[in-house]
Parts: structure tokens; sequence; C-alpha cells
């Protein structure tokens, strides 16, 4: 499974996807524009010192990301972005909790001000999964969401959650100051 980020804006919210992104070893995507920069202070503050345990990739558009996920699947015989998106949205499409997830599938959100691009909502309509919420309330926090719909579509996939007994031993590279920036591949497609 991988989680994507498209044009982010508020730094807070992509460091705790980067903190989730360590925590289940999904690996975290990035479509520019940014809000932010990848040297922001209170982007690494978010992400503490899971940093190291990140795999983080950049892409310079929304084409550039699409493409990538669509050569990595002519080259694996997979399916192809249009098949595995899951495009969260405060606005319609299915319940996160009765929707099939798969293992291979690409979770993504949008901007804290505005969602997902319009034009990628409606050209993948079946493929939109929202969060129910009491009426009068806008939309949910976009670290919120990503964290519940991560969990949830990991274990509605049936992938294996991260083996956790309660006890916590720091990572081999916590004590080293890693920034965003240092972990971040770019990748034009």
């Amino acid at each position: 499974m991988d989680l994507v980020f498209i044009h982010p804006e508020i730094p807070h919210n992509t460091g705790c996807a980067a903190r989730l992104s360590a925590a289940t070893g999904v690996r975290l995507h990035l479509v520019e524009p940014l809000g932010f920069s990848l040297e922001d202070r209170y982007l690494k503050r978010a992400g503490l010192d899971y940093w190291p345990m990140v795999d983080l990739i950049v892409h310079r558009s929304l084409p550039a990301l699409v493409a990538h996920f669509d050569a990595q699947s002519v080259a694996a015989g997979g399916r192809s972005f249009a098949e595995r998106a899951r495009l969260f949205s405060a606005r319609g499409g299915s319940s996160l909790f009765e929707c099939a997830f798969e293992p291979d599938d690409i979770l993504c959100f949008g901007r804290e001000s505005s969602g997902l691009p319009a034009d990628l909502l409606a050209e993948h309509a079946t493929r939109r999964v929202y969060v129910p919420i009491r009426p009068g309330v806008r939309s949910l926090n976009l670290a919120n969401v990503a964290c519940l719909g991560l969990y949830t579509a990991l274990h509605r996939a049936g992938v294996p959650l991260p083996a956790n007994d309660g006890r916590y031993e720091a990572h081999t590279q916590a004590a080293q100051d890693v920034r965003p920036a240092s972990r971040a591949r770019h990748v034009d497609g």
C-alpha cells in the first residue's frame, strides 16, 4: 500500500503522515507544489526522530505521480493507478467502513483547504472514499483521516499490522539529526 498527499499545505499534517509511514512501513508520496519547504522545522518536528525510517518520494506534479505508478504497474504486471487509487474526500463516494481494499492500493489525500483536485475526483468517481461525519461538520483533520484510513485499509486488505507488544526501543538512527529533505527522493514519472 502507498500513502499519497497531493499538494499538502500544513507541515504538521505531513509530518504526522511521516510518523504514520514510519510506524507502518508504508511509503509516503508527496505531490508538488507543497505549501511548505521540506526544510521546514515544523515538518521535521512533527515527524520527530522517525525521519530515517520514512521512505519519502516527492513528485513534481500529479501527472508525474500517475506516470510513476503506471510505470511500476507495467513493469510488475500489476494494476494501473486508476485501478489502485482510493481517493479520500469529504464529499461522496463509499464509506471507509464499507470499502474493500487491496494490499497494493494507493491511498490519496488532498490539500487541507480544498481536498483533492476536482478533475481527479471526476475522472475516478468510483474510487472515492469518505469517513462518515455528523451534519454540520465540514471535514476532519487530514492527518487524522490518513491514519484512520491507512490502518483501516491495511486491516481490510489482510495486510499484517506491525507487531507491537507495548515496548519501545529507539531505532538505530534515532539520535541522528535527519532532515526530511535528506530523505526525499524526487521522481519525475
